[in-house]
């Protein structure tokens, strides 16, 4: 950006990543010292690009100790994740099919699944569907949540002053879940995104933002899965995605096109005691993507900055 927008928006070449990154190593340490205390973080930055270099720094977090694992709840919870808008009604064979579960096992997770209310039997189809107590856990999950308590206002805020869409998503294993959806089209579009909608990681900017703040150990084994399912496809998406990582840490932000006359460009938001966020603004849009990210840029990454600054503080 030039001219007044330029005192807004700092630009990028004045920005070390390398900063960012071993400011949050001195938290790591100062957790390991002083057991549960949280850490000194990133320090938060005021300028435009530098706003979306504070959520790279802080996604490097900690690890803990991982748990025992209850193999019969895994399994259980895969057969729920097999149910998605056009798959809505499922028999065990399909379900055996899509969890790799032998027909046995998911006959024994159905009627578990069954007795407990969280799935339906159609005796006609001889199939399960999700059954109403999901969607009240869904229910209690949004209205239960702090970050959405404070997202939603100042998002709403956003699509309303500038006419524009704002998401906010997080990961689950590869794919990306909207958490809040705020509409505001400036004219008709054939998408329509909503709550608990699934995006794939690989070919949206929300994805590509998460990857971005992703450490390289995390980031290469969710490439890996991609690469495997993406085919002749991934040398294209590798490159795409490399440069958008690449924009993360240079610039606080990346975009994408990937759905026709549909301009999103996206940042991650990364605190050492949460998941990793990804905030993103979009417009339904002919122009040509370089001409639009210009208008979006800034007030994403200014609203990334409160969020982030909000949710560190929950």
């Amino acid at each position: 950006m030039r001219g007044s927008q330029a005192r807004h928006h700092a630009n990028s070449d004045g920005w070390n990543f390398q900063t960012a990154v071993i400011a949050m190593s001195r938290w790591r340490s100062k957790v390991k010292n002083c057991a549960g205390r949280s850490g000194e973080g990133v320090a938060n930055t005021k300028t435009g690009d530098e706003m979306g270099a504070v959520a790279i720094g802080a996604a490097h977090q900690p690890r803990l100790e991982e748990p025992a694992q209850n193999r019969s709840l895994e399994r259980g919870i895969d057969i729920l994740r097999c149910f998605r808008p056009g798959t809505d009604l499922m028999g065990n064979g399909e379900l055996a099919e899509r969890t790799g579960l032998s027909k046995a096992t998911v006959s024994r997770l159905t009627q578990t699944l069954v007795g407990s209310g969280m799935l339906e039997y159609d005796a006609r189809e001889r199939a399960y569907r999700l059954a109403a107590p999901v969607l009240s856990l869904a229910h209690a999950m949004r209205s239960g949540s702090p970050v959405l308590q404070v997202a939603a206002p100042l998002m709403r805020a956003l699509a309303e002053k500038l006419r524009i869409n704002v998401g906010l998503a997080v990961a689950d294993r590869d794919e990306m879940v909207y958490l809040e959806s705020v509409r505001y089209h400036r004219k008709v579009s054939l998408r329509n995104v909503t709550t608990g909608q699934r995006v794939p990681i690989e070919l949206t900017s929300l994805g590509r933002a998460y990857l971005a703040a992703l450490d390289e150990e995390k980031r290469d084994a969710l490439l890996g899965k991609m690469k495997a399912r993406r085919g002749k496809e991934w040398p294209r998406l590798a490159t795409e995605i490399a440069a958008a990582v690449k924009s993360v840490e240079r610039h606080g932000f990346c975009a994408a096109a990937w759905q026709p006359e549909v301009v999103a460009v996206a940042t991650p938001i990364a605190t050492p005691l949460h998941p990793i966020y990804v905030l993103n603004v979009s417009v339904s849009t002919t122009t040509p993507l370089d001409e639009v990210v210009p208008t979006l840029k800034g007030p994403l990454l200014q609203l990334a900055h409160e969020l982030q600054a909000r949710i560190s503080s929950l």
